[in-house]
């Protein structure tokens, strides 16, 4: 007879079904990679069938993606108390999710997006506002101290040491950043970028600078 429930089993329905299901994908993920989640093992390992995954995640992409999601942690936001030490940890903190398991997942659904714009931004959200968060946190701190302008406070100079870091991830296939290269990025890319921002006339002099006597 169809519609019965198995003895000492609940029929789940909306957000809690939805939960399993994430719950689900997210061991598959785990234990297999995105290569070795399908929606069949993920149905199996929820309870539920194909249908219900479908209704809720279009393919297996967009299932993945919220199964990450849903994996990924944010790091706590370091305060070393100079600009310099705060970027180099926070390039070391998405260095070491970079080069681990989970890591290596978000590697594989990026080149599973290929070029469908909607799942790459979905993918890089940390990329976007979430991941400017502590960078503009850190530069928030920076511009207190007095080491940078408030023109520095833009979510693309915010977040373009790391963008540089996942190129090497995405584009150079690297397993890890050795950390001078970490330490380039910071030091030649980075804090140039930002002491540039709010630099005033053509001497370029620093933000808070003196202008001294004109030349005759």
């Amino acid at each position: 007879m169809t519609g019965r429930t198995e003895p000492g089993r609940t029929r789940r329905r909306g957000a809690a079904l939805e939960e399993a299901i994430l719950d689900a994908a997210a061991r598959e993920l785990t234990e297999s990679g995105f290569a070795g989640m399908t929606m069949d093992k993920v149905a199996a390992r929820a309870g539920t069938n194909k249908n219900a995954l479908y209704r809720r995640w279009p393919h297996r992409l967009a299932l993945g993606t919220a199964a990450y999601k849903r994996l990924a942690t944010a790091a706590p936001v370091p305060d070393t108390g100079t600009l310099r030490g705060d970027a180099l940890e926070l390039l070391r903190q998405a260095n070491r999710h970079w080069s681990s398991p989970l890591g290596a997942v978000l590697r594989e659904l990026l080149a599973a997006a290929g070029g469908a714009a909607e799942f790459l931004a979905s993918l890089q959200e940390r990329s976007g506002e979430a991941a400017a968060a502590p960078w503009l946190t850190v530069l928030g701190r920076a511009v207190a101290r007095g080491e940078a302008a408030p023109e520095a406070l833009h979510p693309r100079v915010a977040t373009v040491a790391v963008v540089l870091l996942r190129n090497e991830f995405v584009v150079r296939g690297v397993p890890s950043a050795p950390d001078d290269v970490l330490v380039e990025i910071v030091d030649e890319v980075y804090l140039p970028l930002v002491r540039g921002r709010g630099a005033a006339g053509p001497a370029g002099r620093p933000p808070g600078s003196s202008a001294g006597p004109s030349a005759p």
